[in-house]
């Protein structure tokens, strides 16, 4: 190998915590979504072999129709992870808003949807999704801009659209392994204890650009599924497997036990990641902006990397420092 296994490092983050709330976006800018038929096919791929008995949440909007959650055209039912488009509570409910993450989910045929409400202004083309996609049984109410403002959280931007929907059945680290096993190439990101979901979802986006092919965050101290999210990654959530694993560590165990080389972002290591020159099953481990890597989860990698930078700036916010870690692994 290039380099020999790093251990018992003191953590440093490689984001600055002064950044934690600002970019939504990844750094290279608006990214093409794929459309349609692509939408099906990468899903398609994605899906062929999970198993359907996940379940639903329990908890509907006051105005959805008894037995819309087993109309014709609907799907496999979501794990009970999502929330109300908000973030908080209780409700499972999940509210998706916004033209990429609607007109995704209405691509996605493994995207349970309820109900759908739009605007005059954005009717036609919600109703034009549903007929390509074959869901045209799919209800859509009309609703007006202010109907939509009160029904998402203050200064929600749903762009005259939102939907009722379940959440998208998981995909196991076990499943995402088998799916690749005859894979020479292959990248996946896993997050430790990244919680806010505007950086969770611009990091989907990156890595629905880049052909990352997985996200893998633990199931504590990482943001669930959610409108916030959905919006974040404008479309993404779709198209790249959203992983909530058990225990972080043990996940790690998994990837290398099928190969995977795990690369720890840290701003303080003696190599960046190009002269890592990893190539293959790579998996790109990055910390949160205020903690970076728990030592368990350092001690699990079998490199410590970072980005090269210049001296005017001290760090990058996760969801920049993931897209230029996935671009460099994507340009090989």
């Amino acid at each position: 190998s290039t380099a020999k296994k790093a251990r018992n490092r003191i953590s440093f983050p490689i984001c600055s915590p002064s950044f934690a709330d600002q970019p939504k976006q990844t750094a290279f800018g608006p990214l093409r979504i794929p459309q349609g038929p692509e939408v099906s096919a990468i899903m398609s791929r994605r899906n062929k072999s999970r198993s359907g008995n996940r379940h639903q949440g329990d908890g509907a909007p006051d105005a959805l129709p008894q037995g819309d959650e087993n109309r014709e055209g609907n799907s496999r039912r979501g794990r009970k992870r999502g929330r109300d488009s908000g973030g908080s509570g209780g409700n499972s409910r999940l509210i998706l808003f916004g033209r990429h993450p609607v007109m995704m989910a209405i691509a996605n045929p493994q995207r349970t949807i309820h109900k759908i409400w739009a605007t005059e202004n954005t009717r036609d083309e919600v109703m034009a999704a549903l007929a390509d996609a074959e869901r045209s049984d799919i209800a859509v109410d009309s609703a007006g801009r202010t109907d939509l403002d009160e029904m998402l959280p203050p200064g929600t931007v749903h762009q005259g659209m939102a939907m009722h929907c379940a959440p998208l059945p998981q995909l196991s680290v076990e499943e995402l392994i088998a799916d690749h096993r005859d894979s020479e190439q292959c990248t996946v990101l896993i997050l430790d204890q990244v919680t806010d979901p505007h950086n969770v979802g611009a990091i989907l986006r990156s890595a629905a650009a880049f052909g990352a092919s997985a996200l893998i965050v633990p199931d504590r101290h990482a943001p669930p599924e959610t409108g916030v999210l959905a919006k974040s990654a404008s479309g993404a959530l779709e198209t790249v497997p959203y992983i909530h694993a058990g225990n972080l560590n043990q996940t790690l165990d998994k990837l290398k036990g099928a190969h995977f080389w795990l690369a720890g972002m840290d701003g303080y290591a003696e190599q960046t990641l190009a002269e890592a020159k990893l190539h293959g099953r790579v998996g790109i481990v990055m910390g949160s902006e205020g903690e970076g890597l728990r030592r368990l989860t350092r001690e699990s990698c079998d490199f410590l990397v970072k980005l090269p930078m210049s001296d005017r700036i001290e760090s990058l916010n996760v969801s920049n420092a993931a897209a230029v870690a996935l671009y460099e692994l994507y340009r090989k």
